[in-house]
């Protein structure tokens, strides 16, 4: 059991709530068989992704990509304007997740920073591996930015981001368009974002051993059904961390204190601000990695996305 002497209260009911539904099903193991606990974990993800703000329009739309329609989903905040956009990929170690379980979260980005979003349901491995998911979330980023306009999308304006693995994806979406040439991005959004392959940083240390919401055993598995060759994990569109960083858009990076995640999140703003990246960041303390499916009952989450959501006001308004 984690020391919760430093959880904040709110962060400790949740949690609470989520390991009583937990007990309903068999455990989520990071191990094969893979589908049954991918079935389990994404019933839990659902518990949080209920509510939120009312859209004007929520419509379900697919791309062509790599010979694969991905499907995504739009939500318009409101319909009689032209908002930016955010392309959003969601979290789950790569593995499981998807639009469904993160519905509230980006009504909650929508609302607060006054963007419409598009939710991508990118592969999943490990049916599909790096970097498959990568080239299908550029890939999206890529027909926002020809095609949003019939979405009722600004294609002038288009931030990514993403939560955790989808924090990865993010990051490394906008360093492979910048290569590529582009379309140019406004911003990116890193909640708790994995950014390097490596498990020996202080954060690691501290928190593996379980009970904060991601440990060592989960991540490492991760890894190793994404991209199973360990050579790849230092492709620097794997683990971004390991990346030329110059030229990017401005960033925001939003960190958990009490997530084996942190201190590489820590590492990758030093280097932002280094290598010249206008970068916002802020930790959240006594919270644990995922906190931001709890912006029902926690307040921090709730605080976390209407930093969010003034930011991309100012990068991308």
């Amino acid at each position: 059991m984690a020391d919760r002497s430093h959880w904040d209260p709110e962060m400790a009911a949740f949690t609470d709530m989520m390991d009583k539904e937990a007990a309903k099903y068999p455990p989520v193991r990071a191990a094969f068989p893979f589908e049954p606990n991918r079935r389990v974990n994404d019933i839990l993800g659902m518990v949080t992704a209920h509510g939120g703000p009312e859209m004007a329009e929520r419509v379900d739309r697919f791309v062509d990509a790599r010979g694969r329609r991905v499907f995504c989903r739009v939500f318009r905040p409101v319909t009689d304007r032209v908002l930016p956009t955010l392309v959003y990929f969601h979290g789950g170690g790569w593995v499981w997740a998807n639009v469904d379980t993160h519905d509230r979260m980006v009504r909650e980005y929508a609302a607060a920073g006054e963007v419409s979003v598009v939710s991508v349901d990118y592969a999943l491995s490990p049916e599909a591996k790096f970097p498959t998911a990568l080239e299908e979330c550029a890939a999206v980023v890529r027909f926002v930015a020809e095609h949003g306009a019939h979405w009722g999308l600004d294609p002038t304006r288009i931030l990514v981001g993403g939560d955790s693995a989808g924090g990865n994806l993010a990051l490394a979406t906008a360093l492979l368009l910048r290569d590529a040439g582009g379309p140019a991005l406004a911003g990116i959004l890193a909640n708790y974002p994995v950014a390097d392959s490596r498990f020996d940083t202080p954060s690691y240390r501290e928190f593996g051993a379980g009970g904060y919401g991601l440990n060592l055993e989960r991540m490492s598995f991760y890894w190793d059904v994404y991209v199973p060759h360990a050579i790849d994990r230092l492709h620097p569109l794997a683990a971004p961390l390991r990346a030329d960083l110059t030229g990017l858009p401005p960033v925001m990076v939003l960190l958990a204190e009490l997530d084996v995640l942190r201190s590489e999140g820590e590492a990758l703003v030093e280097k932002l601000r280094n290598q010249g990246v206008p970068v916002e960041t802020h930790t959240f303390p006594g919270v644990v990695h995922g906190f931001l499916r709890a912006t029902a009952t926690v307040s921090k989450a709730r605080e976390a996305v209407a930093m969010a959501g003034t930011w991309m006001k100012q990068v991308a308004g």
